[in-house]
């Protein structure tokens, strides 16, 4: 059974100001005409998901609904009464699950160009989700990128490799060495695991996490499509990345390749990376008019008129 947990509490402030902290990236149609968040939930039609939550904050709940709502796969909805990043968030989704399924965790903000190679690297990880193994899917890097974290890969391991360690964003130089090595695939932020396994993990390394949270799911409410969490004591959780608490202290980590066409858009570059251009490397939305213009990305809400 493989519960979808999907995040979708960024701020997407380096794509302002059409992305603001008011209406993040996730909830906008970027590349198509879904919104990101609905294009993430759509991506696992082709995978046998038994539940999705979606973790938010307060200030979003209601996008999340109706959005989710519009394509019919509303599922949970978690509050996060105050941002506490990716480990905390997912601890959160570990307690509140029936039973102990394995956990796909997803940002709502990612593209993927090819969903049956994503449907397919998902699918070759379940077997070692199920064994134990807390699996990461690295992405098959096509340039030396400075925006993105690598992961370097160990022994070979199933459809996958060990985990030797994840490295920050590096510099040009170094991204190049990585690439030419061929040692490294681009940290994606995407896993997959055992609720149980995870929170085993959470508690031998950031036990401090773990009780926090565990309080604080401890008899959630359900107000309409909420989950809410007490909020007086995940005030006092600290904030940590699953990278950070998790993934590069465990000894059970696996990285699974996955080449997707996978972007996080984190810039407007990275967004007119993906987007289909005219002759001249042009990106166009709306009502535009153009004059000795190359390689842009202008969009516009307006009409134009005489």
């Amino acid at each position: 059974m493989i519960n979808a947990v999907v995040m979708a509490g960024g701020s997407g402030t380096r794509l302002w100001p059409l992305s603001r902290a008011g209406h993040p990236k996730q909830f906008l149609a970027l590349n198509g005409e879904d919104t990101m968040l609905q294009a993430t939930m759509k991506r696992l039609e082709s995978l046998n998901i038994e539940s999705s939550v979606t973790i938010c904050n307060e200030e979003h709940r209601f996008f999340v609904a109706e959005q989710l709502r519009e394509i019919n796969k509303l599922g949970s909805i978690i509050l996060e009464p105050v941002g506490r990043n990716t480990a905390p968030a997912i601890a959160l989704a570990a307690f509140v699950a029936e039973g102990d399924p394995l956990l796909l965790v997803l940002a709502a903000d990612h593209v993927i160009q090819d969903e049956s190679a994503f449907t397919q690297a998902v699918t070759e990880a379940i077997p070692l989700a199920e064994a134990g193994k807390l699996v990461t899917f690295g992405v098959v890097p096509n340039e030396p990128h400075t925006g993105y974290g690598y992961i370097k890969k160990g022994v070979k391991y199933g459809v996958g490799f060990k985990v030797d360690h994840f490295v920050e964003k590096p510099s040009i130089d170094l991204a190049q060495n990585y690439i030419e090595s061929g040692d490294y695939l681009w940290n994606s932020g995407m896993f997959l695991f055992k609720a149980s396994r995870y929170l085993e993990e959470l508690q031998k390394f950031r036990p401090d996490i773990f009780e926090i949270c565990k309080l604080a799911a401890d008899s959630v409410e359900a107000d309409l499509d909420f989950v809410r969490i007490k909020k007086e004591k995940f005030l006092e959780c600290p904030s940590d990345s699953i990278d950070y608490a998790v993934m590069e202290k465990t000894d059970d980590s696996v990285v699974v390749a996955m080449d997707a066409g996978w972007s996080d858009i984190g810039s407007w570059s990275s967004l007119w990376d993906i987007s289909e251009k005219d002759e001249n490397g042009n990106v166009l939305h709306g009502d535009v008019l153009l004059h000795e213009t190359n390689n842009s990305f202008i969009r516009t809400d307006k009409t134009i008129t005489n």
